[in-house]
This record gives C-alpha cells, structure tokens and sequence, in this order.
C-alpha cells in the first residue's frame, strides 16, 4: 500500500467492532442451531430471514430491486457463492468442529482471496507482501490441521471450511461487477439473500426434509434470530455503514477481530477448549493477514525513514 488508510473515528471503531461481534457471532449461534437441526436447513433461514429484514429495509429506504434478468442472474451467482455454498459448508463442518476452529480456518478468506485476485483480474496481482501472506497463511493451515491429526474425521470439516472460504473469495472478485450494473449495495446485498433463498428452498426440502424433526428448542430459536438479525441483516448494515466512511481497507480490519470474538463466545458459553495447535495455527494466520493488509508495514517504513530528533 501507498498510503496510510484513513484514520478511523471512536464510532468506526466502535462500528467495526460491533461487526466483528455479530459476524463472530454467527460461529456460535450455528454451534447451538446445529445440534438440533441440519446445516443446510439453518443455512436456509439464515438467508430466507435476512431476505424478509432487509426487503422491508430497501422499502424504508425508498430503494427498488432491479429487475433486469442480468442483475438477476448476478444474484443468483452470488447467492450461490457468497450464502448457499459457503453457509452450508461452515454449519456442517461444525457438527464437529468448535466454532473458535471454524472461524480461525475462516479468516483465510482474505488469502484466497487475493490469489483468486492475481488470476482473476488484471489489476490485483501478488507481489511483495501479498506473497508472504499467503506463505504465513498456508503455513498456519498446517500447522493447525497437522496437529489435529488422530481426532477423528476432523480433517474433512476443516477442509470444508477452507472451501467455504474459497467460495467467499470467488464471491468477492464476482461482486464486483454490481458496481458496473449501477446496482446499489444493500440492493445487492438484498438480491444476494433472495436469490440464495430460492437456490437453498428445494435442496432443503428434498435433502433434510425439515419437517421429520422436532420443533426446535427456545435456545435453538434464540440462535437462530440471532443469525437472522444479528448476523446477517445487522451485519450487512453495519458491514455498508462502515464501508461508505472508513473504506474498504478499514474495514478489511473485521478480519482480524472475528476469530476473537467467535473463540470468547464458545469458551465462555459453550465451553469449548482449543489446542496448542489451533492457537499456533491462528497466530501465524494474523501474520499473514498482517503481511496482506500491508499497513504494519507502511507504518514501520514510514518510522524508519522519520528523521532523527
């Protein structure tokens, strides 16, 4: 980066933080969804949910849904990409995984995505520390899958997680055409949810056949209205609030704070334990987003070539 980003107000900050929250907080409500109910039946109110809230926003706000086939058939690939695929993966990777392991495997999504980035567009290509990056976010992945050899099937969810993560980073490059159809962002992020919604609805009803389970429990429902509200339609919310003032680098920050936030809640409330294995793993995962965000360097630069008092 050329730059230092713009320095984030208390309130970013603070917004940012909230986001991290909700978005981390989605580890943990799966976590309590799913021992009750299949993941792609949670994937599915997740975004059916999020579709009613944020319908009823676009009204308030007085923004139409566009009704071109194109725009429609661009919600459709990034509802697959960015819900259907990449939320059914997660929720079934953690009926056995701790959501504090899910969300760790999940920040590599920035890593896949700038490689996606270099083959993808002509613009973003790897270089520099973009390159260490994704060397320092490869060598987390195996240091946190390595050390969870022997625990039993433990390796196919991880994976699955990494693939949701590929998808989200296929989504992003996929996203930005929106921007060149003039579709506003909460009407595309409204699309998205309405699109994946009508993808999810048949798979459901022939694969999990939701009907053959019990009414959840009041702390399933409780889970699940924190993912509708909380996780999805204030997420988007907070997620373009913070996008219109303190920009996409700043906001690339939420990366950072997920995995802490989705670790607390499930030590905390669930009880769940990680490994020397999964810290280690996490640990040099940051570096590599640190090394792909670029402003610790730019900041440390920017020191060295201070002069001396």
């Amino acid at each position: 980066m050329k730059q230092i980003a713009h320095r984030m107000t208390l309130l970013e900050w603070s917004l940012l933080t909230g986001l991290s929250l909700v978005w981390g907080g989605s580890f943990f409500f799966a976590a309590v969804a799913i021992a009750e109910l299949p993941a792609m039946t949670i994937a599915f109110i997740r975004v059916c949910g999020g579709a009613v809230i944020l319908l009823l926003a676009l009204r308030l706000l007085g923004i139409r849904l566009p009704r071109s086939r194109t725009v429609w058939l661009a919600f459709l690939g990034m509802g697959l990409m960015n819900n259907a695929i990449p939320f059914s993966l997660i929720f079934w990777a953690q009926t056995e995984l701790a959501s504090g392991v899910a969300s760790i495997l999940n920040a590599m999504t920035p890593i896949f995505t700038v490689i996606a980035a270099h083959f993808l567009t002509d613009d973003e290509h790897l270089s520099g520390g973009r390159i260490i990056g994704v060397l320092f976010g490869f060598s987390g992945v195996f240091i946190l899958m390595g050390g969870s050899r022997g625990e039993g099937g433990a390796i196919l969810p991880q994976i699955a997680v990494l693939g949701a993560g590929v998808s989200y980073a296929l989504a992003s490059i996929f996203g930005k055409r929106f921007g060149r159809l003039g579709v506003p962002p909460m009407a595309t992020a409204t699309g998205q949810v309405c699109a994946s919604s009508l993808v999810l609805l048949p798979v459901v009803l022939v694969v999990d056949q939701p009907w053959t389970y019990g009414w959840p429990s009041g702390g399933v429902i409780w889970a699940l209205a924190g993912l509708v509200v909380l996780s999805t339609a204030v997420g988007y919310f907070l997620y373009f609030r913070i996008l219109s003032t303190a920009g996409a680098t700043n906001l690339a920050l939420v990366t950072f704070l997920i995995p802490p936030s989705a670790i607390l809640l499930g030590v905390l409330v669930l009880n769940e334990s990680l490994g020397w294995n999964h810290i280690a793993g996490m640990a040099v995962i940051g570096a590599g987003l640190a090394a792909i965000d670029g402003r610790v360097f730019t900041v440390s630069e920017r020191f060295r070539r201070r002069p001396a008092p």
